[in-house]
């Protein structure tokens, strides 16, 4: 039987709809792993010597992790959008030569310097947008990222420009929360080994709080030790695995400022809310400087802000009023936490 254009479209929705709900079950996993812990360490085992610090611990690494999944992806603003006018004359255009130079013209008015491998402007066909440096498209968000890192099912989000310190911040959190434990229960632990535990059921969460503890924490020590290896190096993990390609060619440190600098992009200047989950990052996500570029400016996040000044119509407005919208949003969401299993989706 033929199906007709309205029941696919139907089993089309019908297929995301059930795609976002099962998308928050590692999720749920997660919570559900934390929640128990946390009744194991205050309930049962109630090491009321360690509660304290227990809990500064615990809110710190609930805190972050409701950060990284409920902070929405940063996406290109509408300067990168195409024009009505611009957007005609490319999908009226049938010659990929003359397409690419359309885009090469709009692009002269942005602070794009990145290319695909073959040259060409960097566009989404499916946003309608041209990509800002270091933005890619996320097939499952369904959208463009802002400096996207990648996208981790254990927090249900794209991890990007928006929400990439919380996520550094979030393995942070997760060790100590995993080392705490451990240093913690090890007595207990031992205690158990040699048979001089009471029978109880504190035994049982004993135990199993020591694996789990150990487990999370070494997984989460080659993750956090990988993203400290790329904020030093000022790469995503994208841009690790496949460099960014200038007009001069592919370079993997042609976002690289030294590690002084790169430190700055992601935690901003005032050292004080380096480790407390707001946002802080340098610069609105749209522009980078480059290596070559460093010493344009005093504040080289804004050493293109000319080019911003540019606009088609007066509701754009300038690029000091963008950032202040833009990070008003972003501080305005909260987010929250991952785990070990995001190691295997940088590979993808």
């Amino acid at each position: 039987l033929r199906r007709g254009p309205f029941m696919e479209m139907a089993l089309s929705r019908g297929l995301r709809c059930c795609q976002r709900v099962f998308s928050w079950i590692p999720v749920l996993i997660i919570t559900a792993v934390v929640l128990w812990s946390y009744y194991a360490y205050v309930f049962e085992l109630c090491l009321s010597v360690y509660l304290l610090v227990f809990h500064v611990c615990f809110g710190m690494f609930s805190w972050t992790y409701w950060k990284s999944i409920f902070t929405p992806p940063a996406t290109p603003c509408k300067k990168f959008q195409l024009s009505y006018s611009d957007k005609q004359r490319y999908e009226m255009e049938e010659r990929p030569d003359a397409q690419k130079q359309i885009l090469v013209e709009i692009a002269k008015k942005l602070p794009i310097f990145t290319r695909t491998q073959s040259g060409a402007i960097r566009f989404c066909d499916r946003c309608q947008v041209l990509k800002p440096d270091r933005s890619h498209h996320c097939s499952v968000c369904e959208t463009c990222v802002l400096k996207m890192d990648h996208h981790c099912p254990w927090v249900n989000n794209c991890v990007g420009f928006s929400n990439y310190k919380f996520f550094l911040l979030f393995l942070a959190y997760s060790m100590l929360y995993c080392v705490f434990i451990t240093a913690t229960v090890l007595q207990y632990f031992l205690k158990f080994w040699v048979g001089d535990l009471p029978n109880g059921p504190a035994k049982f969460h004993i135990l199993f709080l020591m694996f789990v503890a150990l487990m999370f924490f070494v997984s989460l020590m080659f993750l956090f030790s990988y993203h400290c290896w790329l904020v030093a190096k000022n790469r995503s993990t994208l841009e690790a695995f496949s460099a960014p390609v200038f007009a001069s060619g592919p370079d993997r440190n042609g976002f690289s400022l030294g590690l002084h600098k790169n430190l700055l992009q992601v935690f901003g200047e005032d050292r004080k809310l380096w480790f407390i989950p707001v946002f802080t990052s340098q610069g609105n996500g749209h522009y980078f400087p480059l290596r070559s570029q460093s010493s344009e400016s005093h504040n080289p996040l804004l050493a293109n802000e000319d080019m911003w000044d540019e606009s088609d119509d007066g509701s754009e407005g300038s690029l000091g009023k963008f950032s202040f919208l833009f990070i008003t949003q972003i501080c305005s969401r909260n987010f929250f936490f991952k785990f070990f299993f995001s190691l295997h989706n940088h590979f993808h």
